[in-house]
């Protein structure tokens, strides 16, 4: 029965993603060219090639294939992913335009109509030749036949849908390669001592070491949380998409992360398709210390960590009564939880404050909407009952190393005492 399950499930994505392929060429393609010419192969091989690039890169990612070959294939692969989802929202706003501009260019076509009556003083007889009308052997200018017409409108739509996509494409993906930038908020704690007013911690999340971002971007990441000179750093999951091997040069860098009273990490779930156990030993060798259900008592406040969710496949899941079962609930408390759901949890336990991340935020509008559909809040500050939640948008970006509408972060957070 699951096997079916899954079958028809492939069976409906592969319906799906061909049919938003099939409509995105005929607006672009098909429609724009006269026949097939050279210009239409060109752009039918575009649109062969590019899903062929993208599923090539998921599975290869996925199905650990050797990293150069998922190197190779991740760039081109990912952004026509993203590239697809841009064209296909232009192309559907075309549809509204289409005949808005259709019927623009048949009146400008149109020809004037004459009236047939008998010629006035002004106007000479139809037996007197006259200087404005066209001589026999110069016959009127024709309107625009219709064919012409609608592919002109058809050209302009889709020219405008192209470079739109594209630019949108390319602009979320400089943002991305340029590094996050630094957010910063105030967070009041009730139970926050007055001696801990102002206490900074430096939340980053989802930075997604891969075949795509590497060390370099690895280096941007760390550069910016050193320069926000925090009291404690939080690495709250989803470090990388790969096993320690392939990706244990590109992390190098986080160990020049550098916090007055330490780095901390909790697992996402991308670390449990990577080698969650090798993770947390490698990010230990570079100096960060990982809370596996665990806590440490600083002198202000507990800080306290859970895995993902996704460790239950592994028999490794979160354990809030581990970490935060027999702690002093007078003090206040930080929590690292990887994903926000898991709020609801640390509000049974007592928690202050909970770092997430796992959303990106949305990443790529109008995914933010689908993420608020998972999620009890996709990005930046809430509280519930007790409790205040923070989600950051994350340093990198998964698939795509683009973002439209929800830009990378790396957020300060400054702990308030109430008492101060």
């Amino acid at each position: 029965m699951a096997i079916v399950v899954i079958a028809l499930v492939v069976l409906v994505a592969v319906a799906v993603l061909g049919g938003a392929h099939w409509y995105v060429w005929r607006r672009l393609v098909r429609d724009t060219t006269r026949a097939w010419g050279p210009v239409r192969l060109v752009g039918t091989a575009v649109f062969v090639v590019g899903p062929v690039l993208m599923i090539a890169a998921l599975v290869t990612e996925r199905g650990g294939a050797p990293f150069w070959l998922q190197r190779v294939l991740g760039w081109p692969g990912f952004l026509w992913m993203a590239l697809l989802i841009y064209l296909l929202l232009a192309v559907l706003v075309g549809e509204v335009v289409r005949p808005l501009l259709r019927r623009f260019v048949e009146r400008r076509g149109r020809p004037e109509t004459a009236v047939a009556d008998k010629p006035s003083p002004d106007k000479p007889s139809p037996d007197e030749p006259s200087l404005d009308e066209p001589s026999p052997e110069e016959p009127s200018p024709q309107p625009l036949a219709v064919p012409s017409r609608r592919l002109f409108v058809s050209r302009v739509v889709g020219g405008a849908a192209a470079a739109a996509a594209v630019g949108t494409v390319g602009y979320g993906t400089y943002g991305v390669l340029r590094g996050p930038s630094v957010k910063r908020i105030t967070v009041p704690l009730a139970k926050l001592p007055r001696s801990a007013h102002g206490f900074r911690i430096a939340v980053v999340s989802d930075i997604h070491l891969g075949p795509v971002l590497g060390r370099g971007f690895a280096q941007r990441v760390v550069d910016t949380i050193n320069s926000t000179q925090p009291d404690l750093i939080a690495v709250v999951g989803d470090l990388v998409d790969g096993s320690v091997k392939n990706l244990g040069p590109a992390a190098a860098p986080l160990a020049q992360l550098r916090a007055r009273h330490g780095s901390f990490f909790v697992t996402g779930n991308h670390e449990y398709f990577s080698g969650a156990e090798q993770w947390l030993e490698e990010v230990r060798t570079l100096g960060i210390h990982p809370l596996e259900n665990a806590r440490t008592e600083l002198s202000w406040f507990d800080l306290a960590g859970v895995n993902d969710l996704q460790g239950e496949s592994e028999g490794q899941g979160p354990d809030f009564g581990k970490a935060l079962g027999d702690r002093d609930t007078t003090r206040a408390c930080v929590l690292l939880a990887h994903q926000p759901v898991q709020i609801h949890e640390a509000v049974k336990h007592n928690v202050d404050l909970q770092l997430s991340g796992h959303t990106h935020g949305g990443q790529l509008w109008p995914g933010n909407f689908i993420a608020a559909a998972a999620n009890p809040t996709v990005a930046g500050l809430e509280r519930y009952g007790d409790t205040e939640l923070y989600v950051s948008r994350g340093a990198g970006a998964w698939g795509p190393p683009t973002r439209v509408g929800a830009p990378s972060d790396i957020t300060v957070v400054e702990l308030a005492s109430t008492h101060a």
